[in-house]
């Protein structure tokens, strides 16, 4: 496989303006990572999945980073066919605040649907070209993303929808019975 500098090059060279920087990992056990920006993105992913030696055709994870100063979606490919990776690639928003969109990679992996849709929920990232973008974990209506750094519990619990309320009643109402018939089978 390529080194992650050769792959830094061969995007460069194939995606004319991309911009790509190498991350490095401080951990010698793990490889380097490429930011990419996010104009650039999706031309690049392309590149990565299509080319003949790289052939990077696997999705294997999606994840969300809450940065000071921006969001950012890190993607882990493969090669099935070549059998090898990982190529970590990334890409950050603008900030944190009011630009948070990310272009979706799921017309390029379809692996990447669900796990951007939990970003989006978790982070509050909007992956641009998003076939469902919808939340995935946490119910419609749900205000705010609880991933975030700055996300703060709420103290009051009643707003969460649940069905155990009308379970809890209906335990109370047969122990009050079955409690009612033992008092009055011992008297």
């Amino acid at each position: 496989m390529k080194t992650v500098e050769e792959i830094k090059s061969a995007i460069e060279a194939a995606v004319p303006g991309a911009a790509v920087e190498i991350a490095p990992n401080p951990n010698p056990a793990l490889p380097h990572s490429l930011r990419i920006a996010p104009s650039h993105m999706p031309a690049a992913a392309k590149f990565l999945r299509d080319d003949e030696e790289l052939k990077l055709d696997y999705l294997s994870n999606v994840t969300g980073v809450d940065w000071p100063e921006s969001l950012e979606a890190v993607y882990h490919i493969y090669s099935v066919e070549k059998k090898h990776g990982p190529v970590i690639i990334r890409m950050h928003t603008e900030n944190r605040t009011d630009q948070v969109e990310l272009p979706s990679l799921t017309p390029i992996w379809r692996s990447a649907e669900f796990q951007e849709r939990e970003i989006f929920d978790l982070y509050g990232i909007v992956f641009t070209g998003h076939p469902d973008l919808r939340r995935l974990l946490m119910w419609e209506g749900f205000k705010d993303h609880p991933m975030r750094k700055d996300y703060r519990e709420p103290d009051d619990f009643e707003y969460e929808p649940t069905a155990h309320d009308e379970v809890l009643k209906r335990a109370q109402a047969h122990q009050a019975a079955t409690t009612g018939l033992e008092s009055e089978a011992g008297a």
